[in-house]
């Protein structure tokens, strides 16, 4: 084994020599012109989103065990803040309360602070949204929970103003300091409710038939459809591919022509509304409104990856041309925007850019009509780029109408309006493609960034335990 430990750690100390060395000069060139007011224990993880709070003033550290048991020997609360790089509340809260010194302190002061990557550690989010759906019944990111040292939820809540953050942090210390023994029975409660909720019971009726539960649970879950504009009924929506999908094939299973129809009726007006990128393709994360019209515009590759298995099955199903056209060009996104030179795929693409959300994928009309020309006006009948339509004084692109409905009315064969459409594409994919870009949640590049020996101490713990990169050696 020591034998075989030698030679595989002499040639990978040769090839890491070398890279980390050219590494280590850029490093230290960047750190050369950047200096920071602030920096805090993240400054050594790979995730981006733990590295966007690397120099905020809270002392921020990683998930641990370590963390907790500090606090037990402080006798401090623990605050786990909970996010992703791609989160534009998360953005919004950093910028406006953990970079206030003020609050920095009365953080750093009385509670020992962790911040989570809900990507890395989506086990300790699960918990922990668990339990804010517990006693808010909303969830969501940023989440921001209080817990004691053994990790039971004592708070929890999302995006705070700097205001609400402070007065929740003076709150919540005060009953802690002033009556530990209640914080306790009720960290106790919420923990068991946790435990409850997540402990799936078998049925005490075991000769209840599996299909009628089934078609009671479908009949329960059509109360809450949209039969207008498709997916659940609310002011926000999400996808959720995999409940199309099992839909999709409950419909066909049991010729539910209602279900069919509603899962038809839900793809087509997503794909018509803002939450899909008209121009450059792909999905973005969920609508801000019942009709699908204005999204919350960071894209994540999970998301983008079911809804082209979704696609390409409900295309089969209803051989819609249209589908088989989404398919292709949220491949093409794929591809284009996150896939990296060695052949994997970013998690995400950030909300924001430029300081604004979704200014990336946003139009302004004079900047149409300098970018369209003498097609302005038929492009703006066909996205919508009318006042009763404007959000944040810009447009997102959305349709109202099918392409032959459109070309009906308007007088043009379906022929010439698919012309026009290629042409508009190409005309604004070639002005966006200008604009600064978001951030790409990039979490295997920045693993080059770290030292050497963290690097290899994460990555290579077998030959660690040889014995090659220890300290002595």
């Amino acid at each position: 084994m020591k034998n075989q430990c030698n030679k595989v750690g002499s040639i990978l100390l040769t090839v890491f020599a070398v890279v980390f060395l050219f590494l280590g000069c850029k490093q230290q060139e960047k750190n050369n012109t950047t200096v920071h007011k602030y920096t805090n224990a993240l400054i050594d993880e790979t995730s981006p989103y733990l590295l966007q709070h690397a120099h905020n003033p809270v002392d921020w550290r990683a998930w641990s065990l370590q963390a907790l048991e500090d606090a037990k020997k402080e006798n401090k609360l623990v605050l786990i803040s909970i996010g992703y790089s791609s989160c534009h509340w998360c953005h919004v809260m950093e910028e406006e309360t953990f970079e206030d010194e003020e609050v920095a302190k009365l953080m750093n002061e009385n509670f020992i602070n962790i911040k989570v990557d809900r990507e890395e550690r989506p086990d300790v989010d699960q918990i922990y949204q668990t339990f804010v759906q517990l006693i808010d019944s909303n969830s969501g990111w940023p989440l921001n929970v209080i817990v004691l040292p053994n990790g039971k939820p004592l708070y929890g809540g999302t995006y705070h103003t700097k205001e609400q953050w402070a007065e929740v942090l003076s709150k919540i210390g005060d009953m802690y300091k002033n009556d530990p023994k209640k914080a306790n029975e009720y960290a106790d409660m919420v923990a068991a409710g946790i435990q409850q909720t997540n402990i799936i019971a078998p049925a005490e009726d075991s000769t209840v038939p599996l299909d009628k539960i089934l078609m009671e649970g479908i009949e329960t879950w059509k109360l809450n459809w949209d039969l207008q504009w498709g997916g659940d009924k609310g002011v926000e929506k999400f996808m959720v591919p995999v409940n199309l999908d099992f839909l999709l094939d409950y419909a066909l299973l049991n010729q539910d022509e209602l279900a069919k129809a509603h899962v038809k009726n839900t793809l087509d007006k997503m794909i018509m509304g803002g939450v899909y990128d008209h121009v450059g393709g792909g999905f973005f994360r969920y609508s801000t409104d019942e009709e699908w019209k204005v999204p919350h515009f960071e894209k994540m590759l999970y998301d983008n990856a079911q809804l082209i298995s979704l696609f390409s099955k409900a295309y089969q199903v209803f051989k819609d041309p249209k589908y088989h056209k989404v398919v292709l060009e949220t491949v093409a996104f794929l591809d284009r925007d996150m896939k990296n030179d060695r052949g994997g795929y970013y998690a995400a693409l950030d909300a924001d850019s430029e300081g604004g959300e979704g200014k990336f994928y946003i139009w302004e009309e004079e900047e149409l009509k300098n970018i369209l020309g003498s097609d302005f006006e038929r492009f703006s009948k066909y996205y919508n780029i009318a006042p009763e339509h404007h959000w944040e004084e810009s447009y997102v692109l959305f349709k109202r109408e099918e392409d032959q409905e459109f070309a009906n009315k308007n007088g043009i064969s379906i022929t010439d309006l698919v012309t026009a459409k290629n042409k508009w594409k190409d005309q604004l994919l070639e002005a966006r493609i200008k604009r600064p870009r978001p951030n790409v949640d990039d979490k295997d590049h920045h693993i080059m960034e770290r030292p050497a020996d963290q690097w290899i101490r994460r990555r290579l713990p077998s030959l660690w335990r040889c014995g090659f990169f220890n300290e002595s050696n």
